[in-house]
C-alpha cells in the first residue's frame, strides 16, 4: 500500500499556518535597529538571551538529518546512536565554562580567527576557514537537503530536486536579509514546534505499539517478508537495545563509540562556527551558561524524538524500512542499499491523523529550515570574515554584508551536487554516514584547540603541520571508505583489511593521538611563543584572569588595536538616520537588505576591551546557580546512559 500524501485541506492549513508564522518572525527581526552592520549581521549585536541561544543551539544541530537519519539507524540497528546525543551535555558545559570565555577573551567573531590571535600565522586561519567550509558542505548542507528533499518527496510526491529547489528559496531568503537575529529569532519558534510535534508523535507511536514492553517484542519480530533464505539478512540486531555493545564485532563497539562521542565529538559543540557563534551572539557569560545547559538538556530528548519512533516504525512497517532485497528498497524508497531513513517520514504520513501531520510536516520544516539558515549564516561569516578580508583586506563594510549574502548562494548550488553521495553511503544509513566523516576530518580539531587552549608551549608550527598529519591521515581513510562501500547483506566481504577490522570510531580515536603526538613534536622543534603573544588567548592567560598590570597592558594593547569601536557604531546610527530623511524606493531596497547608504570604510570591526570585561563579568549568585545545573544535568545524563548501558 503506498504511503499517504499531505493532501487533505486541514494539514496543509496547518502547514501554511506554519509558514506565516516564521515569516512574521523573520519579519520582525528586520525591524532590528542597527541591522547594517557586520556586528549586527554575523553576530546579533551580541544581544542574545539565554533562552533564544540555547533554543537555536538545539534547533542548530536538531535537523533534518536526525529525524531523518537517527530515526532511521534506529530502525536499522538500535539506539547506539543515542550516545552522539546524551553526551553533548557535558560538551556543551565545556563550551559555556572553558572554551567561550577564552574566544570572548581574545576578541573573535570565527574559530579560525581565534586561531590567527593564538599563533600569529595566517595559514592556519585560512586553513581552518577552507576546512569548516568543506565539512559544511559534506556532512551538514548536503545531508540537510538531502533528507528535507526526502521527506518533502513523500509528503507531496514532488520530485526531490525540485523539493529541494524550494527549501533553498525558502530557507536562502531570510537568512540573506536577516543575519544571525533571523537565524536565532526563527530557530526558537521552529525549536518550540520541533519538541512538541515530535513528543505529540512519540506519544501516539508508543499507544500505537502498546508502550516500551510492545516495542521491545515487536522491534525483535520485525523481520521484512521478502529476503534470502537461510540467511539472518534483515534480522534486527540481538543488542538493539544496548548502548554499549561488543568492543569487537558490533556495528558501534563501546570504547570506540565512548571516545569519538566524547573527544572525538568535542571539536562540534566547542570549536565549531556554526555551534560557538550562538553564544558568541550572547548578552554576557552567563546567558551563554544558561543557553548552553537548556540546550545539553534539550539534547537528552532524541531517544523519544527521534530513535523510538525511527524503531517503533520498523516494528509496524518491517517489510518496506527494514528491507534487504535491492528490487524490494528500490520500489519502496529508490534506494537499492536501504530504506530506514523513510522510517520518520513513513510513520508521520501513516500513523497520525489529518492536522497532526500537518503539524509534523511543520516540524520536519522547522528542522530543516532552522538546520540550513544555521549553516548558511556561519559559512558566510567564515568566508567573508576569514577568506575574503584576506583577498580584500581594504573591504568596506558594505562590501562584506553584500559578500556574505551572496556566498549563501554559491554554497546552495555546491551542496546539491553532493547529494548523490550522500544518498548511497554507510548502507543508507544517514546519520553514520554524517559521523564516520567528521571523524575522519574532525577529530583532529578536537586535538588542535584542546591543544591551543590549554597547552602554552605550543606554537604555529605545530598547529599547522600537526593538523595536517592528522587529516591526511583522515582523508586517506576516508576515500579508502568511499571507494570500498560496505557489502550487501549476504554478499561476500571484499573490504581490505584496514577497513573491516577498524571501526571507524577506533580510527577517530588513533587520529586523535597522532595529531596530539605530531603538534608536540613540531611545536618543540620551533621556537615557543612569548608572553605577549599569549595574552588573552589560551585558557591560563584569559583577560579575567590575567594580573592588574598584565591587565592595564592588554587594555593598551586591545584600544591602539580597536580603533573608537563607540564611535563607529555611533556613525552607522547617523546613516540610517540620515536614510530615514529620504524613503524611496533605493531606501526600502536598501532597508529589506539591510545595507546602509554611503558606508564609510570602518576597516576591520572588532570587539572592545569595555565589551570583553561586560561580557565575562558573573554575578556569583547566577554563577553558583548555573555551576549546580550543570552538575545536575551531567548526573541527568549519567543515569540515562546507565540504565540503558
Amino acid at each position: 500500500m503506498d504511503t499517504p500524501g499531505l493532501d487533505h485541506w486541514a494539514d496543509i492549513t496547518v502547514v501554511a499556518i506554519y509558514f506565516v508564522l516564521v515569516l512574521a518572525v523573520g519579519l520582525w527581526s528586520l525591524c532590528r535597529p542597527n541591522r547594517g552592520s557586520v556586528k549586527s549581521y554575523f553576530l546579533a549585536g551580541r544581544d542574545m538571551k539565554w533562552f533564544p541561544v540555547g533554543a537555536s543551539l538545539f534547533s542548530s544541530n536538531i535537523g533534518s538529518e536526525h529525524f531523518v537519519g537517527l530515526a532511521g539507524t534506529g530502525a536499522a540497528s538500535g539506539i547506539a546512536m543515542v550516545m552522539y546525543e546524551w553526551i553533548s551535555m557535558p560538551l556543551v558545559i565545556c563550551l559555556g565554562w572553558i572554551f567561550l570565555p577564552v574566544y570572548i577573551s581574545a576578541g573573535v567573531y570565527t574559530m579560525p580567527e581565534y586561531m590567527e590571535k593564538r599563533f600569529g600565522g595566517k595559514r592556519i586561519r585560512v586553513y581552518l576557514s577552507c576546512l569548516s567550509l568543506v565539512l559544511y558542505i559534506v556532512t551538514k548542507l548536503a545531508v540537510s537537503i538531502y533528507a528535507g528533499g526526502l521527506f518533502i518527496k513523500l509528503a507531496l510526491a514532488w520530485n526531490m530536486y525540485i523539493s529541494v529547489t524550494g527549501l533553498l528559496l525558502i530557507t536562502g531568503l531570510y537568512t540573506v536579509l536577516g543575519g544571525l537575529a533571523a537565524v536565532i529569532y526563527t530557530d526558537t519558534f521552529q525549536t518550540v514546534v520541533m519538541t512538541i510535534g515530535a513528543l505529540i508523535l512519540c506519544a501516539i507511536s508508543f499507544d500505537k505499539i502498546g508502550g516500551y514492553e510492545g516495542l521491545q517484542y515487536k522491534y525483535m519480530e520485525a523481520i521484512p517478508s521478502v529476503r534470502a533464505n537461510n540467511t539472518t539478512c534483515g534480522e534486527p540486531r540481538a543488542d538493539a537495545f544496548h548502548i554499549f555493545r561488543d568492543p569487537i564485532n558490533s556495528d558501534n563497539p563501546w570504547p570506540g563509540l565512548l571516545v569519538q562521542t566524547s573527544l572525538g565529538c568535542l571539536w562540534y559543540w566547542c570549536c565549531d562556527q556554526v555551534i560557538v557563534q550562538r553564544t558568541l551572539a550572547a548578552k554576557n557569560l552567563t546567558h551563554a551558561k544558561g543557553g548552553s545547559i537548556l540546550a545539553g538538556y534539550l539534547k537528552l530528548l532524541p531517544l523519544f524524538l527521534m530513535i523510538f519512533p525511527g524503531m517503533i516504525s520498523r516494528a509496524l512497517y518491517p517489510d518496506s524500512i527494514a528491507c534487504v532485497d535491492p528490487a524490494e528498497c528500490e520500489k519502496y524508497c529508490e534506494n537499492a542499499v536501504g530504506c530506514s531513513n523513510i522510517a520518520y517520514p513513513k510513520l508521520v504520513l501513516e500513523l497520525l491523523p489529518v492536522g497532526l501531520r500537518g503539524l509534523l510536516m511543520a516540524v520536519m520544516l522547522s528542522a530543516i529550515m532552522s538546520s540550513l539558515t544555521s549553516i548558511f549564516n556561519s559559512a558566510s561569516t567564515l568566508f567573508t570574515m576569514d577568506l575574503w578580508r584576506r583577498m580584500r583586506p581594504v573591504a568596506q563594510e558594505r562590501e562584506l554584508l553584500i559578500v556574505g549574502r551572496l556566498f549563501v548562494l554559491f554554497l546552495c548550488g555546491v551542496s546539491i551536487l553532493w547529494i548523490p553521495l550522500v544518498k548511497s553511503s554507510q548502507g543508507g544509513q544517514l546519520f553514520n554516514y554524517i559521523q564516520a566523516v567528521q571523524g575522519y576530518l574532525g577529530t583532529p580539531i578536537t586535538s588542535l584547540f584542546l591543544m591551543a587552549v590549554f597547552w602554552k608551549r605550543m606554537n604555529e608550527n605545530g598547529a599547522f603541520w600537526g593538523i595536517a598529519v592528522g587529516h591526511v591521515c583522515g582523508v586517506i581513510r576516508m576515500a579508502v571508505d568511499f571507494s570500498y562501500p560496505a557489502p550487501e547483506c549476504g554478499e561476500e566481504e571484499s573490504r581490505p583489511s584496514v577497513l573491516l577490522n577498524v571501526h571507524y570510531t577506533y580510527f577517530g580515536s588513533l587520529i586523535l593521538i597522532i595529531t596530539c603526538i605530531s603538534i608536540v613534536i613540531f611545536s618543540l622543534i620551533s621556537k615557543a611563543p612569548t608572553e605577549q603573544q599569549l595574552r588573552g588567548v589560551t585558557y591560563w592567560t584569559r583577560i579575567d584572569k590575567l594580573s592588574d598590570e598584565s591587565r592595564k597592558f592588554e587594555e593598551e594593547n586591545l584600544n591602539s588595536f580597536n580603533g573608537h569601536s563607540d564611535m563607529k557604531l555611533e556613525s552607522s546610527e547617523e546613516v540610517v538616520m540620515e536614510e530615514n530623511e529620504t524613503k524611496g524606493c533605493n531606501y526600502w531596497a536598501r532597508f529589506i537588505c539591510g545595507i546602509p547608504k554611503n558606508q564609510p570604510d570602518r576597516g576591520t570591526p572588532e570587539i572592545s576591551q569595555k565589551q570583553i570585561r561586560q561580557f565575562l563579568y558573573e554575578n556569583p549568585k547566577w554563577q553558583t546557580f548555573m555551576n549546580i545545573n550543570a552538575a545536575i544535568g551531567c548526573v541527568v545524563m549519567a543515569f540515562l546512559t546507565g540504565f540503558f548501558h
